[in-house]
């Protein structure tokens, strides 16, 4: 399957696109490698043209790696609010194809998928809402490979990094971090988010952990479809907290508080 079917996939999985196609001003892809395709291909219009919505613009953002589909979805309601159209949608597409050795592999850290996901965005809507957005970059680390005592003290740091950025965000939201029903995770490993857990003090059972070892790390998608999980398990009520929390080689942690 290429990366056109799979976004074109998961966006018509999305039962708000059909009949509202009209409706949307942006479509937004997501993305962690800048190159997705060859020169001559253009998967995300080409996706968009196969969705219906050939009128809308159509962009990617990258800049914060696999951070960038949360980014995404903030900069899709900012653009909206910009706007003013209390009806206009964006689409927000993530998931990529893992073409590149490099991009199948992360050594000691995680094995990479290629799970699409979509969803539909929108400045005054029924949906879920986003309640707390925050994100931080720490340029000292934008060398992939951080060599020796670099690379160790980042791997010390990481926990603290992302759990800051979760506090942050839950703060944003004004509400506490015993409120938050799930933590929607990247799913890299196991392992940093045992080690998340005991500096949050929160449960394990409260991460939803279960696509780690099913479909692996998939870029940017990664909350959205622990999100789908979430969803069709009949796990998530009406009312509930939960947290989105990604990190972007680079290196981006990012966190987004919702509630459903």
């Amino acid at each position: 399957m290429s990366m056109r079917e799979q976004l074109v996939s998961a966006g018509r999985r999305l039962a708000g696109l059909k009949g509202n196609e009209h409706r949307v001003s942006y479509v937004i892809s997501g993305r962690t490698i800048p190159i997705c395709a060859k020169a001559s291909q253009h998967p995300v219009h080409e996706a968009a043209d196969e969705l219906g919505l050939s009128h809308a613009q159509v962009f990617t953002v990258l800049q914060q790696a696999c951070a960038s589909g949360l980014a995404a979805v903030d900069l899709a309601g900012r653009l909206l609010a910009e706007d003013g159209d209390p009806d206009a949608l964006a689409l927000v597409l993530t998931g990529e194809k893992t073409h590149w050795k490099r991009a199948r592999m992360l050594p000691g850290t995680t094995v990479m998928g290629e799970s699409s996901a979509a969803c539909l965005v929108s400045h005054r809507g029924g949906g879920d809402v986003l309640r707390g957005y925050v994100t931080r970059t720490y340029g000292e680390y934008a060398n992939v490979d951080l060599p020796g005592a670099y690379g160790e003290e980042f791997e010390r740091r990481y926990p603290v990094m992302l759990t800051d950025a979760i506090r942050d965000a839950v703060a944003a939201a004004g509400i506490e971090l015993d409120d938050l029903a799930w933590i929607l995770p990247h799913n890299v490993n196991r392992i940093s988010w045992a080690r998340a857990a005991k500096l949050l003090d929160l449960p394990r059972s409260r991460i939803l952990l279960d696509n780690v070892p099913v479909t692996g790390h998939c870029f940017c998608a990664d909350g959205f479809v622990n999100y789908a999980t979430l969803r069709e398990s009949g796990r998530l009520r009406p009312g509930d907290f939960y947290l989105m929390a990604a990190v972007g080689l680079g290196a981006t942690f990012a966190a987004a508080v919702f509630r459903h």
